[in-house]
């Protein structure tokens, strides 16, 4: 997963993050993965067997080799990038605007995917240690993503402090699993269930490239730290720096430590049952230590796709601001939210759980795709900027991110080769649809400043000779309020009044004489049996030359479901009204009681 800067981190605190907060408030993602990463690697060599299973370690220690290299290249980011952005401001500063929001649309997908992927995999956890549940998978996935977003919405902030203890849990309990697993000779508990059903296939190059494009996904929220340098304390980049070596060393410890215990105990998947969970019951039993770690997995990986609520609504509102995205993912809450980008990822995150069926493995193939063209780009951005700073050094670190960058792009094609089929296409048609959609919103906004010209001084405002016009359908204290309204505006004031079908022109005329309201009243006959038509039609026909004001009255009900009783005909009129340039529409909303 990653990340630009979640709300995490931003309230850490006054002083900054030191490493271990900055472990704990962004690298929950990243710590989290050990709980789907192997298990992602073992679905696919049990289609070969033992043998298959027996590959483990291999395919893990070239994830684990993978994660070194990327660990190097992105304390190059850090120091290189001191202000934060990650990818996205390596993408901007060197690589052009399109490469930007490719590198933009593949966090958008990132942390989507971080949500759904991090709550289906807690949710498995949660199963099973009490099977019972999992008939009721989805509802509890989703159950557990309306809760966070709801959370979320009420302006629910945290500290990268409190994330201290559930991180600490989690790693001790990982850690105990398996110095525990090593020293045993047999497991202590086995679990019960049927085995996954999988076609079965022989070992061979393919089978261990599809292994290692799934095990990939254990290297999500690498990038998160890089991402957000300007929240650690002084001196950041030292502090960023130590805090991705140590992420990189406790991911690559956790990885291959499970690796070792998958090959030692013989772990196959087992329906409802993750590999994590055999793990833990074969080092430590079925005991309070095994729910232990079951429940820190649980919680951190609520945690870990909390995260994304923090990340993804910042990187929109920045998105806004560079008018890549419509204006108000910008808009804050009463309660200091980006709640247009809250409610997109809570969406997005509830249609992956519920098109998976709760199901993590059917999403962890989609999750590696989208993180390594961001791995990409933020290389490849760094070998540019080596090539055209030349600082101290400046050759073995171009050497660096330029390996680097062959690796990720290597991966991210053998991961959307091997995926393609197993919904890797859909991922492959987003990105470039995000790219191209924040383009043409990039685009559209350009046109409006053209209109807008703000970067120029305008000429001094003067007055124009205006018309006000009001439709009015009845004689009423409405139409009384709208009348009084267009005659503070102006003094040429001119009623209008559509005739429609089964209506007595006669009678309206009648009252309207009685009243006698001082003003001009125009008749016009109804040609498509609505108002706005011939409202528009006389507006655009007469007056040439002058302002045009249309003044709409309408009564405004009470909240709630009483919005749909009124025809709404005065919508209607202002959708076709606002078509003319020179005509104002002005709306008058009297309050019911």
């Amino acid at each position: 997963m990653i990340a630009v800067l979640p709300r995490a981190e931003v309230k850490a605190g006054r002083r900054g993050l030191t490493v271990p907060t900055g472990l704990a408030g962004l690298s929950l993602d990243a710590m989290a993965s050990v709980s789907y990463g192997p298990e992602a690697i073992v679905l696919v060599l049990a289609t070969a067997g033992g043998a298959g299973l027996g590959l483990t370690l291999p395919v893990t220690l070239a994830i684990a080799a993978l994660l070194a290299v990327l660990v190097a290249s992105y304390r190059q980011v850090i120091a290189a990038f001191p202000n934060g952005g990650g990818a996205y401001a390596v993408a901007k500063a060197h690589l052009g605007p399109r490469t930007g929001l490719a590198a933009a649309a593949s966090l958008i997908v990132d942390y989507v995917l971080n949500v759904a992927v991090s709550i289906a995999a807690g949710v498995a956890a949660l199963t099973s240690a009490f099977p019972a549940l999992l008939p009721y998978t989805v509802w509890v996935c989703v159950a557990i993503l309306a809760g966070i977003t709801a959370l979320n919405l009420l302006g629910i902030t945290e500290s990268a402090r409190a994330f201290m203890a559930p991180t600490v849990v989690f790693v001790a309990g990982i850690g105990a699993v398996i110095v525990a697993g090593l020293v045993r000779s047999e497991p202590a508990s086995v679990s019960a269930g049927t085995a996954t059903v999988l076609d079965m296939r022989t070992v061979g190059v393919l089978l261990l490239l599809k292994a290692f494009s799934s095990g990939c996904a254990a290297l999500t929220g690498v990038e998160a730290i890089a991402n957000a340098v300007p929240s650690f304390a002084a001196p950041k980049v030292v502090r960023a720096q130590r805090a991705e070596v140590a992420l990189g060393a406790l991911l690559g410890a956790m990885l291959i430590g499970l690796a070792v215990l998958i090959e030692k105990f013989e772990v196959r998947p087992v329906d409802g049952t993750t590999v994590l969970s055999q793990l833990t019951e074969a080092a430590l039993g079925h005991g309070i230590g095994y729910y232990i770690v079951q429940f820190a997995t649980v919680l951190l990986l609520a945690l870990a796709a909390n995260t994304s609520y923090g990340g993804l609504p910042t990187l929109t509102k920045i998105l806004a601001d560079d008018n890549c995205l419509p204006h108000r993912f910008a808009v804050r809450s009463p309660r200091e939210v980006y709640r247009y980008g809250v409610l997109t990822l809570a969406v997005a995150g509830g249609v992956l759980l519920v098109a998976a069926n709760g199901k993590m493995n059917a999403l962890v193939p989609l999750f590696a795709i989208g993180v390594f063209v961001g791995f990409t780009i933020a290389q490849v951005g760094m070998v540019r900027h080596w090539l055209l700073t030349r600082t101290a050094g400046w050759r073995w670190r171009l050497a660096l991110n330029g390996f680097g960058a062959v690796l990720t792009c290597v991966a991210a094609i053998v991961t959307t080769a091997m995926k393609f089929t197993e919904g890797a296409w859909l991922i492959v048609l987003i990105l470039p649809a995000l790219v191209v959609g924040m383009e043409r919103i990039r685009d559209t906004y350009g046109r409006i400043g053209a209109v807008r010209r703000s970067d120029e001084v305008p000429p001094p405002p003067r007055a124009r000779d205006a018309v006000i016009v009001v439709p009015v359908s009845e004689v009423s204290d409405l139409s009384c309020e709208a009348l009084s309204a267009a005659l503070s505006i102006g003094k040429d004031v001119v009623a209008v009044h559509v005739c429609l079908p089964g209506e007595s022109v006669k009678a309206f005329t009648k009252a309207w004489e009685a009243w006698h309201p001082d003003v001009r009243l125009v008749l016009l006959e109804d040609g498509d049996a609505t108002v706005g038509g011939p409202v528009a039609c006389y507006v655009r026909e007469n007056f040439a030359g002058r302002r045009k004001v249309v003044v709409i009255a309408e009564v405004d009900p009470p909240v709630g479901w009483n919005r749909v009783l009124p025809s709404h005909r005065s919508d209607e009129l202002e959708r076709v009204l606002r078509r003319m340039n020179d005509t104002v529409v002005c709306h008058l909303r009297v309050q019911v009681g």
